[in-house]
């Protein structure tokens, strides 16, 4: 490249380019002006078919329709069923000679796209990102047509909540016939030491034009204050029609800012594709520098230092709002999450959006990438409550053999350039034993030959477990065709059968779900294999099982957010074993969580009915609530990070300071009851005040306030409010008790996307402008209407003070 050509790119570096998701050409989100109804056509209906009603994409139509017992318990008693999408698209004459391309994110599930009528194609992964080439359908200059049918109607197909429909966002792609590949740029670093950084770039190139092409591929590597930090120049050349071009780059660093938790430093790659030194495609890619090492012995090292990973399993939706979780949601959510001092997620069990990879690398949360729960044979699927009745058998197992490696392949292949993840699971809980392979270890004879079954014993019908370790190899092998740098795992449910195959042999790193009695064992027995927990209950036994075991680095909780489906006998909308409600407030486990994971001071006091028994352990789940019968006895829990605690009722102290019990990891008091202030100090070893936490008994309800809101969002982005409201009292302290139905009404340039009180139990109504409240609080999501100005709401409730608010939507 000419000298004074590569300095008029250096200047450039601002200009826009195709975010990382793309990968390529000049995108445009295309999520307004879509029409919807259901139908299990398999034509599309007419444009003039009443029955179609306007929508805005992401969008999940399950999750805006009435529950109902007569649905299944695993997908939250909300229905699936069959849908069609229908969209008008203009595509310019300007834009002829260039190829068009539909990408969409993600859509649930089994869909079939359609351009000016022909069929582009059909994926039935609901969690894989995917693209169509439109260009032969072309009208240039006119409308085009798009149109989508997504078929749930196997609305049972999952063991969770899935949603239904286009769930995420959708994008127009324009690109020169000479452009980088589809997921085309990979880069990772081959070292990230303090002094020294070295980033290895492959990009893939395609030719689809009748012409050679001979370019120039420009990387710019800037550091996180936007400061090139290196930079390289390749020719290279295509023949016509030519897919498979490649050029490879190591940029060097000098003190690269590594990325880590505490330290989420990012860097941003700009590729620039030149033809007769005229741009024809380019690209940013977000990465970072960081190194990973394991240990069978010493677990996981980040950046040279040997860390324990304090994570959590997480769902892909938000409550109320289902499956199409605008960003600010997760952001929120995953902010909340540090804040306990988690450092770590696990996406289960799927591929997730690619927002939330985004923010995991911006925020410092370490990943590990999942892709599927399910392979050959189908799982149980719980219809009428968790664990009971008769299951069903649904699922995605009909197209594993077809799709499942290339779904695999493009989980990777999409998600690789992410410093935040730091390992590939290629399924989770496959080896539950006789759900649905099933081995002769599992009738438990031992040496003298007594039988002891195990999970109701061996089922010689079943697939035989002998069978995961290949298919593990296979997919093993796939992953690591499009990334080698990180290792690969899968979540273990039967542990004691998969040792008697080749499953765990297959696997870099071994993750064990809720069988933290075999730590020592199987370290013993498997002295090279480096384990962890993947799945892992609440119990502070399970954390010691990490926090004592040096070769155990980590544990993830089920579940870092209550999520819908895998809902136990109605009334139930969930699972509700999260850190964070389905409001993505702290619940007291998460308070808990707090005081084991986070060096921050912290205290947390909660009350409940003192059990029969004193000797009973303490709870993890007391509710912040100091409101009982006068004389009543009361358990008082402190959940705290301090050396001990002090509690006082109404200013006078009860009893002196008690230490913290490293066994229960909970300070509880039995107390009678008289209304006022309860609070709890928490105290350093010589007595000094660390932290501090006060709950009040409150009189009636008599106002709504609002406690926190975003009153400016993007009105360009469609940005989305988060508002929360308590209903206190007269004087102001909160009404724990109160479950006020409260009413929102919007005006100006907003719309209600959903009320959200959090509550497990409440089966009504989620798609008007009225929810009551649970523990007097409730979230409220407002979206933006596109315009700019300001939106004004209003809520109320009878009898209580309304609150109002003002929002303004900005460019």
């Amino acid at each position: 490249m000419k000298k004074n050509t590569l300095a008029a790119f250096l200047l450039s570096l601002s200009s826009l380019s195709a975010p990382a998701q793309v990968s390529f050409g000049k995108p445009e989100k295309i999520n307004e002006g879509w029409r919807f109804m259901l139908s299990a056509s398999h034509t599309a209906p007419a444009a003039s078919e009443k029955l179609w009603r306007p929508v805005s994409l992401p969008h999940d139509w399950s999750v805006k329709a009435p529950l109902s017992p007569t649905l299944a318990s695993c997908t939250g008693y909300l229905p699936g069923g069959t849908g069609w999408y229908h969209k008008e698209v203009i595509i310019p004459e300007a834009r002829k000679g260039e190829k068009v391309y539909l990408y969409f994110e993600g859509v649930y599930n089994r869909s079939e796209v359609f351009f000016n009528g022909h069929l582009l194609g059909g994926r039935p992964n609901g969690y894989i990102s995917f693209m169509y080439d439109a260009t032969p359908y072309v009208a240039f200059g006119r409308e085009n047509s798009i149109a989508v049918r997504v078929d749930h109607s196997r609305s049972a197909d999952s063991r969770w909540y899935t949603g239904s429909g286009i769930y995420r966002d959708v994008w127009l792609v324009y690109a020169n016939p000479v452009h980088i590949a589809q997921w085309g740029v990979y880069a990772v670093p081959q070292v990230a030491t303090a002094k020294r950084g070295e980033l290895s770039v492959e990009v893939a190139l395609e030719n689809e034009s009748q012409k050679s092409a001979a370019l120039t591929l420009v990387n710019v590597l800037l550091d996180p204050h936007g400061k090139i930090a290196a930079k390289s120049s390749s020719k290279v050349a295509l023949a016509p029609a030519q897919k498979n071009g490649k050029v490879t780059a190591v940029l060097a660093v000098k003190n690269p800012l590594r990325w880590s938790p505490e330290t989420p430093h990012l860097y941003t790659l700009k590729t620039t594709l030149l033809l007769d030194q005229k741009v024809v495609d380019e690209t940013s890619t977000t990465t970072g520098f960081r190194s990973l090492q394991l240990d069978p012995n010493r677990g996981l090292a980040l950046n040279g230092e040997w860390v324990k990973v304090k994570g959590v399993c997480l769902h892909h939706d938000a409550g109320v709002l289902g499956a199409a979780v605008p960003p600010e949601v997760w952001r929120r959510r995953l902010l909340t999450l540090k804040e306990i001092g988690c450092n770590a997620i696990r996406t289960s069990h799927n591929p997730q959006a690619p927002a939330l990879y985004d923010l995991c690398d911006e925020l410092g949360l370490l990943v590990i990438d999942e892709s599927a729960d399910e392979w050959e044979f189908p799982k149980r699927k719980w219809i009428t409550g968790w664990n009971t009745g008769t299951p069903g058998f649904d699922g995605s197992f009909d197209f594993f053999e077809e799709w499942g490696a290339r779904d695999l392949a493009d989980m990777v292949r999409r998600d690789r350039n992410h410093p935040s993840i730091f390992a590939w699971s290629i399924v989770n809980e496959v080896d539950y034993p006789n759900d649905p392979y099933s081995h002769p270890v599992l009738d438990g004879k031992d040496a003298s030959g007594f039988t002891q079954p195990i999970f109701g014993g061996y089922k010689p019908d079943a697939p035989n477990a002998e069978r995961l370790g290949a298919i593990a190899r296979r997919m093993v092998a796939e992953v690591k065709k499009y990334d080698r740098s990180r290792p690969v795992t899968a979540g273990l449910a039967g542990v004691a059968m998969s040792n008697r195959t080749d499953f765990p042999g297959a696997l870099d790193i071994a993750g064990y779900n809720y069988t933290e009695s075999r730590y020592a064992e199987d370290h013993k027995a498997y002295p090279q294999r480096v384990i962890f927990g993947s799945e892992n209950g609440h119990s502070i036994d399970a954390w010691r099982a990490v926090a004592d075991n040096e070769h155990i680095f980590g544990q993830f909780l089920w579940t870092g957010v209550d999520y819908l489906g895998e809902s136990y006998p109605w009334p139930s909308r969930g699972f509700h074993s999260g850190l964070l409600d389905f409001g993505g407030f702290i619940k007291p486990r998460g308070y808990f969580r707090q005081s084991l994971w986070s060096a921050k001071p912290m205290a947390y006091v909660g009350a409940y009915p003192a059990p029969r028994s004193a000797d009973r352990a303490p709870s993890m789940d007391a509710p912040p609530v100091w409101s009982y019968e006068p004389g009543q006895l009361v358990r008082v829990v402190c959940y705290t990070n301090a050396a001990k605690a002090l509690l006082r009722l109404n200013g006078k102290p009860v009893g002196d300071p008690k230490d913290y019990d490293a066994q229960t990891g909970i300070i509880a008091w039995d107390v009678p009851f008289e209304a006022g202030t309860l609070e709890v100090t928490g105290l350093s070893e010589t007595g000094e005040e660390v932290s501090r936490c006060a709950i009040r008994t409150s009189g009636r309800p008599h106002a709504i306030v609002v406690v926190a809101a975003d009153t400016v969002i993007s009105s360009s982005r469609r940005g989305v409010a988060q508002v929360t409201l308590q209903v206190v009292d007269e004087h102001s302290i909160p009404v724990m008790l109160s479950d006020d139905e409260i009413t929102c009404r919007v005006a100006g340039n907003l719309s209600l996307l959903g009320m959200e009180a959090s509550n497990n139990a409440d089966m009504g109504s989620y798609t008007d402008n009225r929810q009551r409240a649970f523990y007097g609080r409730l979230l409220v999501y407002l979206q933006a209407t596109g315009e700019e100005g300001r939106g004004e709401v209003e809520f109320s409730a009878p009898w209580l003070k309304k609150a109002t608010l003002s929002i303004r939507c900005k460019p």
